[in-house]
């Protein structure tokens, strides 16, 4: 087995590259694996690497050493190759995937990912685009994708950069006009915010859907009706914590494997912290799935 260390020298808040490159060389050769360790210098450059590391056909655990953003790109790269299970050694400033499991703070561990469990799990498709979480059109797509313009300021953490930038969204404007087709429904109006979630949390530590599992081979629709800045202050917190279910007037649930999301202009669309646009968006549950692997004893299943 080849183990592939990928870091990205641009998540967080400094250059991980050196402090995590001396651990791995440490713990690798300490115990005698096929290891290598590959920087990224631009976007793009961590799905390539996992990329030709899946066409080669050889077994390789492969490390997203960064944010959610690093992981997606790895995600992107290994999707649907049998030969290649993915992790992440979080260097990032939210890293909300990991937050899946009951233990995230272990992943911080190189040791405790060098003996690990591996499962299986659903992906979230747009085009030839992958989520392993979460992907959103509305308010929290436009906040999502624009903390990257927040996250390097001075003092400013994931958690408050994410905050920043819904401050600077909400007050742009909150609800947009979608046609949305799910389950041969079509609905059509004026709406804050749409989610599809196949894991539980996304933008610092939002889950909108705490019942989603990440292996249960179907998606979880979350549609927020046209709501004012005044509701907004109201129930963000309970959106955050995923009770939902207590504004059963606002918020309608789905379960589904594809949603059609028309816009009436082209929308940003956020899966897993990265941005893509479309204006007839299709997302997906993907036929591809993705090996994932994380420290033995922990647990994805959700606290519901």
């Amino acid at each position: 087995m080849k183990h592939l260390f990928i870091i990205n020298p641009a998540a967080g808040k400094y250059d991980h590259t050196e402090e995590v490159s001396a651990k791995v060389r440490a713990l690798c050769e300490a115990r005698g694996l096929d290891y290598e360790i590959k920087a990224s210098e631009k976007p793009g450059d961590c799905t390539a690497f996992t990329r030709a590391a899946a066409e080669t056909g050889a077994e390789y655990r492969v490390y997203a050493c960064g944010g959610d953003g690093t992981l997606n790109e790895v995600v992107t790269g290994a999707a649907g190759a049998a030969n290649v299970a993915v992790t992440h050694y979080p260097c990032g400033s939210g890293n909300d995937f990991i937050k899946n499991f009951n233990d995230p703070e272990a992943f911080a561990s190189l040791e405790r990912l060098l003996d690990a469990d591996v499962a299986t799990l659903d992906l979230i498709q747009m085009g030839d685009s992958y989520s392993l979480s979460i992907c959103s059109v509305g308010i929290d797509a436009r906040i999502g994708t624009g903390i990257q313009k927040y996250k390097h300021l001075p003092l400013v953490s994931g958690k408050g950069a994410y905050n920043i930038s819904t401050v600077v969204n909400l007050l742009k404007g909150i609800h947009h006009h979608y046609v949305i087709e799910v389950n041969g429904q079509r609905l059509e109006g004026r709406y804050t915010l749409i989610c599809v979630c196949n894991g539980r949390f996304y933008g610092g530590g939002y889950q909108p859907i705490p019942e989603a599992v990440l292996d249960d081979g179907k998606l979880e629709l979350m549609v927020l009706n046209k709501v004012s800045r005044l509701q907004i202050a109201g129930i963000i917190g309970k959106f955050k914590a995923g009770r939902y279910a207590e504004y059963p007037q606002l918020f309608r649930r789905f379960s589904t494997d594809r949603v059609v999301i028309h816009c009436d202009k082209e929308e940003v669309v956020n899966l897993d912290g990265e941005a893509r646009y479309g204006k007839d968006v299709e997302i997906l549950l993907s036929d591809k799935k993705l090996r994932f692997f994380y420290p033995k004893g922990l647990s994805y299943a959700p606290k519901v």
